[in-house]
């Protein structure tokens, strides 16, 4: 087991610097102890081992058995052999009275090598096979058909191991970037390792055995501490049991934990792309014969060439003398689809002549054109990232390097979100005017996190300094920093305040005083809800804010804005009326998650918007965000609902059975425990009525409590914007007297209290 060495620069740039850990490694001796409890069942099941042998498999024949893992093991039999029922019985029987996790099985060669055929996983595990007890010379047959076979059929199964992995990838996410790791199935995690051993295995590529073999062992010391701490087999690593896992392992803090297991991903991942596009290069191109020549280079650039699938520097390239030729050559890779080489990246990061400060125009340019590649910039991005040539281009990114995401609805740390955020603003750059501005501002939008206190505030300034160097202009700089500060003004703005009320589109035209600058934040926004995940730009999101930004470009070229706020359905309301948005309106295009958008309707009355919460909460609907409002006498309410189908006539049923008191609301209650909300008025967002913000841990019945509150103070509700990320509930509630008017200071205080 290893610990982190103490200096932080090392822990994220070089995870090669490690010292011992007082936990010791004890999946060897774990191993060992299982051997010997196997061979002591065998000798007792049978005196007579000619033609039987136990085989260890995968994990168990790496001799890398964690704490909870479950025990792989084969009885490999001769076909003469009669009695393996019986023996097998006598070998598995003891180890579950033991309490032993076992994945068994009893099987002759030819049946080992038909499994393995038909299914890769139980290939790569047999890879691995190694002789516990028994007859030796049984287990060295298989392994020697294994490896053969494996060798002979590697061109036709590669590729399948290759889909598998992306496959995996896709359902388990990035071990360097996932909110919530899994050390196994997440791309760059132990079965990616796995993958690379079977490649090294096959005799097509060579692999950097030391570098694999290091991240691998340290990934196993994690997932060890991981089951010491949870007491159950598991490869998740959440958050509640971070700091406790750290502890084992020696280091510091939970955070410190991340960013190491994160570093170590991000190099398996990248020791994994380097393999795989040498794999696909040896596939895609025939067996020469001796004496041939290798492809020649083609010329991308000034300095730089494409060789295969790789970005290479031409054989008359000079680093040391040409500062632009990194830019250049990540610039080509990116914009062609190409993986840059990493011994380029090597030498240009430690030969490279530095850029000059403040950059010159055709860096500027280079640097601008790698950040709009769209997606090839992500393999890109992270090679620079290996190979610490991002310090000589951005030193600023060692604050958010590795650094989880405080916020549950961020699917990846803050770094690969931000570079995320670039790929996202990439299918964006016609829509603005000035594309360079935006895809700087989407780098840069949250590099002031990690840092205490507001991080678009730090960001800003950050971000203006970077842009100096950079070679941008003062009034660029200015636009880019204007960008970070507010690039949380319109989601928040939209789905927290009443886009009616004209103090509204007046606080963002006040931060957003130009058209253009306008278009920029529109466009980051999206740019950063796409990147941050589903939830962040669902169509109800995404509709508050197109109507924000409508409503505020209307307000600056000084033109009327057409209505499009909230319209309620012309329906006869009667008692009750309940129904389902139409699919144009509440669609989930555009990466948004499933649900409905419910729409509530009775005779307006004080508390009703009380009622109608009751009644969606005792009907089981997960609420996101709400809107009420009042129309031709009738009080109005638009529910966004996590759910996919809503039966609309048992909401109606419940809505009655509250309006007539049939149906109680008491089990709508607090969690115990929970800390007090925090309830602030906003006297400066509007001037038709008092804006009070209500923030809570969100449980059911939250807003039924607010409203009854409010209800029982005799302070009526005009509109209200509700907002759940999380277990976070951020809910705006537009109030004023039943009579008209907003509340007096003293009522308002005295309604907070």
């Amino acid at each position: 087991m290893t610990r982190l060495p103490s200096d932080p620069a090392q822990r994220l740039r070089a995870p090669r610097a490690v010292r011992p850990s007082p936990l010791p490694d004890e999946r060897g001796p774990r191993s060992d102890h299982r051997d010997a409890r196997l061979r002591g069942l065998l000798e007792r099941a049978v005196p007579e081992h000619s033609g039987i042998a136990l085989v260890a498999v995968g994990g168990y024949g790496r001799r890398e058995l964690s704490p909870q893992s479950d025990l792989d093991v084969v009885l490999l039999h001769a076909p003469d052999r009669q009695d393996v029922a019986e023996i097998a019985e006598r070998v598995w029987y003891p180890l579950w009275d033991d309490g032993v996790r076992l994945d068994h099985s009893v099987r002759t060669l030819d049946q080992m090598e038909a499994a393995a055929d038909a299914d890769l996983r139980t290939f790569l595990g047999l890879l691995d096979a190694r002789h516990v007890a028994g007859d030796a010379a049984l287990t060295l047959q298989l392994r020697s058909h294994v490896l053969a076979r494996w060798r002979a059929d590697a061109r036709r199964r590669i590729p399948e191991l290759e889909a598998q992995g992306r496959a995996r990838a896709e359902r388990a996410g990035d071990l360097a970037y996932a909110a919530v790791p899994d050390l196994k199935e997440s791309r760059g995690g132990l079965r990616d390792g796995v993958a690379l051993r079977a490649l090294v295995a096959s005799w097509l590529v060579d692999v950097p055995h030391a570098e694999l073999e290091r991240c691998r062992r340290e990934l196993l010391c994690v997932r060890d501490a991981l089951h010491l701490v949870t007491g159950r087999p598991g490869d998740r690593l959440p958050p509640e049991v971070t700091a406790e896992v750290a502890g084992l392992l020696g280091i510091e803090d939970a955070t410190t934990l991340q960013r190491w297991v994160r570093a170590l991903g991000r190099r398996m991942t990248h020791l994994s792309a380097f393999t795989w596009h040498q794999v696909n290069d040896t596939l895609a191109t025939p067996r020469r014969r001796a004496g041939t020549r290798r492809p020649a280079m083609v010329p991308l650039a000034p300095g730089v060439a494409r060789s295969g699938a790789e970005v290479v520097l031409e054989h008359r390239a000079r680093p040391e003398r040409d500062p632009s030729l990194m830019l250049r050559a990540a610039a080509e890779a990116a914009q062609r689809g190409l993986l840059l080489a990493p011994s380029t990246a090597v030498r240009l990061s430690r030969q490279g002549a530095p850029l000059p400060e403040p950059w010159s125009r055709p860096a500027r340019e280079l640097f601008v054109r790698l950040l709009g590649a769209g997606p090839p910039l992500l393999p890109v991005w992270q090679t620079l990232e290996e190979v610490d040539a991002l310090g000589g281009l951005l030193p600023e990114w060692d604050g958010i390097r590795l650094l989880p995401s405080s916020a549950p609805v961020h699917r990846f740390t803050v770094d690969r979100h931000s570079v995320q955020t670039c790929v996202e603003a990439g299918s964006m750059l016609r829509r603005v005017d000035r594309p360079d501005l935006l895809l700087v501002a989407a780098l840069l939008h949250d590099i002031g996190k990690g840092r205490g206190g507001d991080h678009s505030e730090r960001g800003a300034s950050l971000a203006r300094g970077i842009a100096l160097r950079w070679g941008f202009p003062a009034r660029d700089a200015d636009v880019v920093a204007g960008l970070v500060r507010h690039h949380l003004l319109l989601p928040h703005t939209a789905t927290r305040r009443d886009l009616e009320d004209p103090a509204t589109v007046r606080l963002v035209a006040e931060r957003v005083p130009s058209p253009r600058l306008l278009d920029l934040l529109a466009a980051l926004t999206e740019a950063d809800a796409r990147a941050t995940g589903p939830a962040a730009w669902s169509a109800w999101r995404r509709g508050l804010v197109r109507e924000l930004v409508a409503r505020t470009r209307a307000t600056l070229v000084d033109s009327p804005v057409a209505p499009v706020g909230e319209v309620w359905p012309d329906v006869a309301v009667g008692r009750a009326w309940v129904g389902l948005e139409d699919a144009d309106r509440a669609g989930t295009a555009e990466g948004g998650e499933a649900g409905r958008v419910l729409v509530v309707g009775a005779p307006d009355e004080l508390g009703l918007l009380a009622t109608v919460s009751a009644a969606i909460a005792v009907s089981g609907l997960h609420v996101r965000s709400a809107r009420a409002g009042v129309s031709a006498g009738n009080g109005w309410s638009r529910w966004e609902v996590a759910e996919g189908d809503v039966d609309t006539a048992r909401v109606r049923q419940r809505l009655l059975g509250v309006l007539d008191g049939t149906l109680s609301t008491d089990r709508l209650r607090p969690p115990a425990g929970r800390p007090p909300p925090e309830v602030a008025v906003r006297p400066d967002d509007s001037t038709r009525a008092t804006v009070l913000e209500v923030r809570d841990s969100d449980w059911t019945g939250l807003l039924h409590a607010v409203c009854s509150c409010l209800a029982g103070l005799g302070v009526e509700v005009r509109s209200a914007h509700v907002e759940t990320l999380g277990p976070q509930a951020v809910d705006v509630f537009y109030v004023g007297e039943p009579a008209g008017g907003p509340l007096s200071a003293a009522r308002a205080a005295a309604t907070v209290e």
